[in-house]
């Protein structure tokens, strides 16, 4: 077994290889973003990982799929009026939503077993990559948790699950992308910069961000108070305290979970606008500065898309934009930080 240390170029194709999961997840967080924003998660009330590949292949198979939809409480409340012909179009993008995560498990694991009898990776890195691999298969099981929350009573997920899911999918894209970089920039040693430490707690305020979003999405909160700058025409709506305990605003309260996503979001683009007004007059690596010039365009244009989106009741394809970028804005300040740390591999 050949050492990948002995060969750069081993390096290389291990991080293309992580890049392209990477890049599988940001299609995966899109088109997942598309079923929630049409209505088709529910579409598919089971769950067969293996037997499921096949969507139905003729008439009396999509009746049957339709009749198992028929049963289901968003069938019952919402849908009563679909025909088998309207239920294929939501279907279908669920299906391909479950596809996608099927063909990442593979694209996954196939190269990753190639890798490692190649020696193109070390078993002392063994433990990261198997845990990303248990992470994506905890990834279908969640979903599958979370579109169970809408098979009961209510046709609606419930919105912790559904953030949950969204926020473990930015997770797994995070943890590849992070060892992707350190592959990519192993044995450069660099100084650790001074600005890592406000890159670090500004990468946790855009996790914040995103998880608030996620609970704006699982309540449909967007469709609440589509004003902006202010809430039924106020700065501060009433109402954010309304449910007890307290700490249920936080989660269940349209009306806080709406603004606490607006202030995260704008104090999110002022602490950004002040760190690259500041690191703009700092000496660091070019690729590092390239970025933090990235990171200005990516907030601003995020917050922009939050504006359009709220203004114009959630469009499914502003909405949609809106969630991908935050994936940007999170890639581009993760490769800030990963670069401004100064610690190789």
């Amino acid at each position: 077994m050949k050492a990948v240390a002995d060969n750069p170029g081993d390096h290389r194709i291990v991080a293309i290889w992580l890049l392209i999961c990477c890049a599988l997840v940001f299609a995966m967080v899109v088109l997942g973003g598309v079923t929630r924003l049409t209505g088709s998660g529910l579409s598919m009330v089971d769950w067969r990982p293996i037997m499921g590949i096949l969507p139905p292949l003729n008439e009396t198979q999509w009746q049957e799929t339709f009749a198992l939809y028929q049963q289901s409480p968003e069938f019952r409340h919402v849908n009563y009026e679909m025909d088998v012909d309207g239920f294929k179009g939501i279907f279908w993008l669920e299906y391909l939503h479950r596809l996608l995560g099927r063909t990442i498990g593979l694209v996954f694991l196939l190269p990753f077993l190639f890798f490692l009898a190649t020696g193109r990776i070390h078993k002392r890195g063994l433990p990261k990559y198997l845990l990303m691999f248990v992470l994506g298969g905890l990834q279908g099981l969640l979903g599958w948790y979370m579109v169970k929350s809408g098979l009961v009573d209510n046709p609606h997920v419930s919105q912790y699950r559904l953030t949950a899911h969204l926020v473990a999918a930015f997770a797994i894209y995070a943890f590849m992308f992070w060892v992707a970089l350190g592959i990519l920039f192993r044995g450069r040693d660099e100084i650790r910069h001074a600005l890592y430490g406000a890159t670090a707690a500004l990468t946790g305020l855009v996790t914040v961000t995103v998880i608030s979003g996620g609970f704006v999405a699982g309540l449909k909160a967007g469709l609440a108070y589509n004003t902006f700058p202010l809430m039924d025409g106020k700065w501060i709506p009433g109402g954010l305290l309304a449910l007890e305990p307290a700490w249920r605003n936080l989660f269940d309260n349209l009306t806080t979970v709406q603004f606490n996503h607006r202030v995260l979001a704008i104090s999110t683009l002022l602490l950004v606008i002040g760190y690259w007004a500041v690191a703009v007059r700092k000496s660091m690596a070019r690729p590092a500065r390239l970025a933090v010039h990235v990171l200005l365009l990516v907030a601003v244009l995020q917050v922009a898309l939050g504006i359009a989106t709220l203004l114009l009741a959630v469009p499914t394809t502003l909405a949609v934009t809106h969630q991908a970028n935050a994936l940007v804005l999170l890639t581009t300040v993760l490769f800030l930080c990963h670069r401004l740390r100064g610690v190789t591999e």
